[in-house]
């Protein structure tokens, strides 16, 4: 069979998917939208490793295969009117997922994995018969929430910390605690009303392990595992003795108090991934960076870095992964993006950013964009040359119009977030529709030649 990577078999009589596009391993995109499926195979889930979009919308499935989680790379998945009763807890499995579409079926529950999705943005469950909203998933940073029409007594008042929420919808739900008046005005109020219910002091002090014990069973565990983790513990700097192993391909030293990278890590040439997040790192640490020539991950997210020097990323031009976000004003005057051709992944988050850096125009491997919380007012023209993208994030910046050349990067293209920009040129109404509509929109604004 043909390695196709795009199946489109929308509104037909189709009752069952044949076996055989199992063999298609490279199908990023499946639209089977309008038919009468009775069920997935799990063994096409299995094998649909890369899928980034499933449309099965408006079929007659009524079950999700318990393998569904197998599809890490899923961004948007559109299950609405079915019949559909339960969702498993191996949806936590999607870890990419961001728009989920699950409208007019006949879900009574919720699985607690939900609150592990943690790139959803956008849930559709209307017209359903939910009777709760679990509480794990009210940490989710979701632009909007659609409850309307479901069982609702109540909510957890939890939902009001998800200050993301630009759109909750609840009308249709026969709520007991909420008045009606809140139910049907802005979301705002809604969510301060709820926020006013918690409960101060929530949670109990847990007993934990003391840090020398933890330290030492890290070290030990590296040996075999090629893994080093000492995340959270407060370290001001790293413990010599840890280095038990130097072929440990994956460091995490996160959420620590270290300044200065450890001198031992030069000598972990194997050395893969490499996370320091939430430190209190103030250089560019070349000379360490220089000696890990397998280094393809690496996240330095909210630290005090002072501006990373013109040269700065020829030490790591093997990234395939980068992640800067929280380091305002890191960024060199010309930051020489393309000394990392290989770039898969990058995330510049709140860095200050007035413009988006031309260099990043040149990096056409690049499938996810993290521009959010900056300070731009405009998006080049030249995105389109980002032909593998397939997340952006301009979120809370102050962009008023976007070029319609951006819709050219449909279908590989397929979370887009636009919330808290000034948006002058788009209707609300396209807004709310999602990332398909906003590209198709964008597509019809370009000239013809």
């Amino acid at each position: 069979m043909m390695q196709w990577d795009h199946v489109n078999a929308s509104n037909n009589f189709i009752t069952s998917l044949p076996e055989d596009l199992a063999k298609c391993s490279k199908l990023t995109k499946v639209d089977v939208e309008g038919n009468k499926l009775k069920d997935f195979s799990g063994n096409l889930m299995a094998s649909w490793n890369v899928l980034t979009e499933l449309n099965a919308s408006k079929n007659l499935l009524t079950v999700v295969p318990d393998n569904f989680g197998s599809l890490s790379r899923l961004i948007r998945l559109d299950l609405h009117q079915n019949r559909i009763s339960s969702i498993p807890p191996s949806i936590k499995g999607c870890c990419s997922l961001m728009e989920f579409y699950m409208g007019n079926n006949s879900l009574a529950t919720l699985p607690a994995e939900f609150g592990e999705l943690c790139r959803l943005a956008t849930l559709d469950l209307h017209s359903n018969q939910l009777k709760e909203f679990p509480k794990e998933a009210c940490g989710l940073r979701l632009s909007v929430l659609d409850l309307s029409n479901n069982s609702l007594s109540g909510l957890p008042s939890e939902i009001g910390k998800m200050t993301t929420l630009r759109k909750l919808l609840l009308t249709g739900n026969p709520l007991r605690t909420i008045r009606s008046a809140l139910v049907s005005g802005p979301t705002p109020a809604l969510l301060k009303y709820l926020r006013s219910r918690l409960s101060e002091g929530e949670g109990s002090e847990v007993s934990t392990p003391a840090k020398e014990d933890v330290i030492a069973m890290a070290a030990r565990l590296s040996v075999s595992s090629k893994e080093l983790s000492l995340a959270g513990l407060g370290l001001n700097v790293v413990p010599s003795e840890v280095w038990e192993s130097c072929e440990v391909v994956k460091v995490d030293l996160s959420r620590n108090s270290i300044q200065e990278l450890p001198v031992e890590l030069s000598s972990c040439t194997s050395l893969q991934s490499l996370i320091l997040s939430r430190n209190k790192i103030q250089e560019w640490p070349v000379a360490i960076l220089k000696s890990l020539a397998n280094l393809s991950c690496l996240k330095l997210d909210n630290n005090p870095l002072r501006q990373i020097p013109p040269n700065g990323f020829q030490a790591v031009s093997t990234l395939q992964i980068l992640d800067l976000s929280g380091n305002p004003s890191l960024l060199p005057e010309r930051p020489a993006f393309s000394s990392m051709p290989h770039l898969q992944e990058l995330y510049l988050r709140h860095v200050q950013l007035h413009e988006v850096p031309s260099d990043i125009l040149s990096l056409r491997q690049l499938r996810i964009l993290d521009l959010s919380r900056n300070a731009l007012q405009s998006i080049p023209e030249g995105i389109k040359n980002l032909t593998s993208l397939s997340e952006l994030d301009l979120s809370d910046n102050n962009i008023s119009a976007l070029p319609p050349e951006l819709g050219l990067l449909e279908p590989s293209l397929q979370a887009l977030r636009l919330d808290g920009n000034p948006l002058r040129s788009i209707r609300r109404t396209i807004l709310d529709r999602g990332t398909k509509a906003v590209l198709k929109y964008l597509k019809d604004k370009i000239p013809e030649q």
